[in-house]
């Protein structure tokens, strides 16, 4: 952890889209439903709101349209424990919010999504809305592939804003979260890159890291080619069996470069899957409190294991949790807590 950024008001400051997911009760199937229930998400959102469930302080950095449905967000991000004091309000006639419907699956039906997304809000974001204090307000800033692939101007201010808080000290988390239906493997490869020199931790899966970056070998060894080639502190990577879409196994591995140590444990088996959204960010959520509050990469491949896992058995995007509950989840996964059938 950077030494000058250990007194600021927020652990961790997360840059990136909200959106609104429309979902079909159940497992009703989107073109037969005739209602949807409403739920916020997006990547960065469901990181910061998962730190903050396990009690550091979050805020994230947004643009939200100034109607109804940005209300409904803003409250929703209070809920979570998220500060709100970034969030910037689109006045325009094209204030839009971002859209997206989820239909679950059940075997051998695949969950599905579509997206809605265009021209939202957010993309009408400009460094000049910013206030000044903001590149000193966290000890930690993350941002994802999905927000620098949403349009060109979106690009540059989230590039500059890694510069800005790199050159201000704050320690940078970055999940490359590769979207093949926004952008192609090979610009992302070009953006990215120029912005992994700056990273202190960097959560990236062997799929993007064997395509878009070309690497092989073994995991481990790609690993350690990201921290050798860019000088990254933490590479984590997350391991998904799926049987279905209501079974799944979850681990991860964790490389610390400064210690050369990889940090692994068993498997979370035959998961009971109710809602996979988010998973993946509740996970980089898990991993940055490990590394924020614990300054272990092991802590922080427990923590993002369990709260992934437990992510997986909850409606929505966004989980209500606790410390005292993933916690007891880790004892019970390493045999060292009751594992009675009720908590009562």
């Amino acid at each position: 952890m950077r030494h000058d950024s250990e007194k600021r008001a927020f652990d961790l400051l997360t840059m990136g889209e909200i959106m609104l997911r429309l979902s079909p009760p159940r497992h009703t199937r989107l073109s037969d439903s005739e209602i949807f229930e409403k739920h916020a998400g997006g990547a960065e959102l469901n990181v910061a709101a998962g730190v903050s469930q396990l009690g550091l302080r979050s805020a994230i950095l947004t643009k939200l349209p100034d109607t109804a449905l940005g209300s409904y967000l803003k409250n929703r991000i209070r809920f979570m424990g998220v500060s709100d004091d970034y969030l910037i309000y689109d006045h325009s006639p094209e204030a839009r919010l971002g859209l997206y419907y989820y239909e679950g699956g059940a075997y051998p039906r695949k969950p599905s999504v579509i997206y809605d997304r265009q021209n939202s809000s957010i993309n009408r974001l400009s460094v000049e809305e910013l206030p000044e204090d903001i590149w000193t307000a966290a000890r930690m800033f993350h941002t994802t592939g999905i927000t620098l692939a949403l349009s060109p101007a979106l690009r540059r201010i989230t590039l500059d804003a890694v510069r800005r808080f790199h050159a201000h000290g704050t320690f940078i988390s970055f999940d490359v979260n590769y979207r093949a239906n926004l952008w192609s493997e090979e610009e992302a490869r070009e953006t990215i890159r120029e912005i992994l020199p700056l990273v202190d931790v960097l959560f990236i899966s062997e799929e993007t890291s064997r395509r878009m970056f070309q690497k092989t070998g073994e995991l481990k060894d790609i690993m350690k080619s990201f921290a050798e080639e860019f000088d990254i502190r933490i590479i984590a990577s997350t391991q998904r069996t799926v049987y279905s879409p209501r079974v799944h196994d979850f681990s991860s591995v964790v490389y610390d470069a400064a210690e050369a140590q990889f940090h692994t444990e068993s498997p979370y088996r035959n998961i009971d899957v109710i809602d996979r959204i988010g998973s993946g960010d509740a996970f980089v959520a898990g991993a940055l409190f490990g590394l924020i509050k614990y300054k272990s990469a092991e802590r922080a491949m427990q923590f993002g294991n369990a709260i992934s896992s437990f992510k997986d058995t909850v409606p929505g995007d966004l989980i209500s949790t606790s410390f005292d509950e993933i916690s007891s989840i880790i004892r019970q996964h390493q045999g060292n807590g009751s594992n009675s059938e009720m908590n009562r």
